[in-house]
């Protein structure tokens, strides 16, 4: 017979299958730092600049260095990777300590590793094969902040994993997911001048930080400071001439 207490609970089944665990459950750190402080600032320029481009209507969620599960049986063998960026599309937006596709019913549409020499040859092998059949990626990005030389691939039809993306004219790479264009370009970011993995808007202009914001404003009014202050300079050259040949100005 049922409990008569109605907020009694039935005891578990000992045979049921234990519920996989969630988000807040699951190690979200490999372990593996970034292999430098240019690695760091490139994942932290990737992650602000696609905040601030990607269309709001797409809903994107951005993660750097965040673990990513596909299968329970990783957290069971404690064996994950986290991609050094990523984009999810069409995403509630909540705070995640993991993206787990069980419980968001989808995987990242587009990840980006930031080669390094301890961890290439992992990018192109295993992840390269986990992203496409396992988690099926739409896009992968690969580049090298040394050599500056950027990849990109998405997924073939037929099971046929990745395949390389087509360049566009100007030698960069469209996003379909993101709606943006990846190129590389020079640029400071966080004090550090160098060439950067940026994302750019279709026609080509680069989405700028928040620094970059910052000093086009501060340019701007340094630009219209000094047009009013030069009119100010003409109209008192003018006044002083006025007042020479004994006309007043102000009357």
């Amino acid at each position: 017979m049922p409990p008569t207490d109605p907020s009694a609970q039935w005891p578990t089944d000992p045979w049921a299958p234990a519920r996989p665990p969630g988000h807040d459950e699951l190690p979200y750190d490999d372990g593996e730092p970034m292999e430098s402080p240019v690695h760091r600032r490139q994942m932290n320029l990737l992650c602000e600049c696609a905040e601030r481009g990607i269309d709001p209507a797409l809903a994107a969620f951005v993660g750097g260095n965040m673990g990513v599960y596909y299968t329970s049986l990783q957290a069971v063998k404690n064996d994950f990777k986290a991609p050094d960026f990523f984009v999810v599309l069409h995403a509630e937006p909540r705070e995640r300590r993991s993206w787990v596709t069980w419980e968001e019913g989808r995987g990242p549409d587009l990840v980006v590793e930031i080669l390094s020499p301890s961890t290439e040859k992992e990018d192109r092998g295993r992840k390269m094969r986990i992203y496409a059949e396992g988690i099926r990626v739409a896009e992968y990005f690969l580049y090298d902040p040394v050599t500056h030389a950027l990849e990109g691939y998405q997924l073939g039809g037929g099971g046929r994993g990745y395949v390389p993306m087509e360049r566009e004219a100007d030698g960069t790479f469209r996003s379909e997911v993101t709606g943006l264009r990846l190129l590389v370009r020079p640029g400071t970011f966080q004090g550090d001048t160098r060439d950067w993995l940026r994302f750019a808007y279709p026609d080509g202009s680069v989405v700028p930080t928040a620094e970059e914001l910052a000093r086009a404003e501060a340019a701007r009014a340094d630009s219209q400071q000094a047009r009013a202050d030069s009119q100010q300079a003409r109209a008192d050259a003018l006044a002083a001439k006025l007042r020479a040949l004994g006309v007043d100005p102000d009357a």
